[in-house]
């Protein structure tokens, strides 16, 4: 008996100090293997966090999501307060492993844009400017748009919409369909054409005269304007 009440007074006692430095550890000890060793992760807003982690954390985040030119991640890393030298350090490092590459970005926007949604060079230029790429990237990329694939997307666009146009007045025909093209960024004389081939492939005679503005002018009540 004496043995097995010293055995349970043993067994209190090493309960006591486990209780004893489990609270000790909850009232003031480390909690996780972080904390123990002192690397919590920094809040990115802090004052002792890396400018430059945080610009290629950004950078990193917006390139998964979609392509985007330099112009666009300056932009985003300034709105989110990344100081100029840490921006420009990252931005300049991505640029040497092509992470970012302004002229190939401009060549798949225009091959995409042209194909996907029917715009013309002026259009793709005018898109590609709004996004910062500059003008020897914009017109490299335009150089390779062929006119005759131009010219043929055009007639395309003309052939989509001619039914919707049938027993309209031709002046307004000319209107509706010359509008459809000008709003993506054909030259108005290419879209004269294109829509009077098409008025005159019907069998009837186009006799509105390219010079005419009110013809070649887009029509605000055109149900087409939003989504030409």
């Amino acid at each position: 008996m004496p043995d097995r009440s010293a055995r349970r007074e043993s067994n209190r006692r090493e309960g006591d100090r486990r209780r004893a430095t489990r609270s000790g550890a909850g009232a003031g000890g480390p909690t996780s293997a972080s904390q123990a060793a002192g690397t919590e992760p920094r809040a990115v807003g802090s004052a002792e966090a890396d400018p430059e982690a945080i610009a290629r954390q950004i950078c990193l985040r917006l390139l998964t999501s979609a392509p985007r030119t330099r112009a666009q991640l300056e932009t985003a890393l300034r709105q989110r307060g990344v100081p100029d030298e840490a921006a420009a350090a990252v931005l300049a490092r991505f640029a040497e492993v092509r992470l970012i590459d302004d002229a190939m970005f401009a060549r798949a926007w225009v091959d995409s844009r042209h194909h996907g949604r029917g715009l013309a060079g002026r259009a793709l230029g005018a898109e590609l400017r709004q996004r910062g790429v500059a003008q020897d990237d914009i017109q490299a990329a335009l150089r390779e748009l062929d006119p005759e694939q131009e010219l043929a997307t055009a007639r395309e666009l003309v052939a989509r919409r001619l039914a919707a146009t049938a027993g309209m007045p031709v002046p307004a025909r000319m209107r509706r369909l010359t509008g459809v093209l000008a709003r993506k960024g054909y030259p108005a004389g290419l879209a004269y054409r294109v829509v009077r081939e098409a008025l005159e492939s019907e069998g009837g005679a186009c006799h509105v005269p390219f010079d005419d503005l009110d013809v070649l002018a887009e029509s605000e009540d055109d149900p087409e304007a939003a989504g030409a």
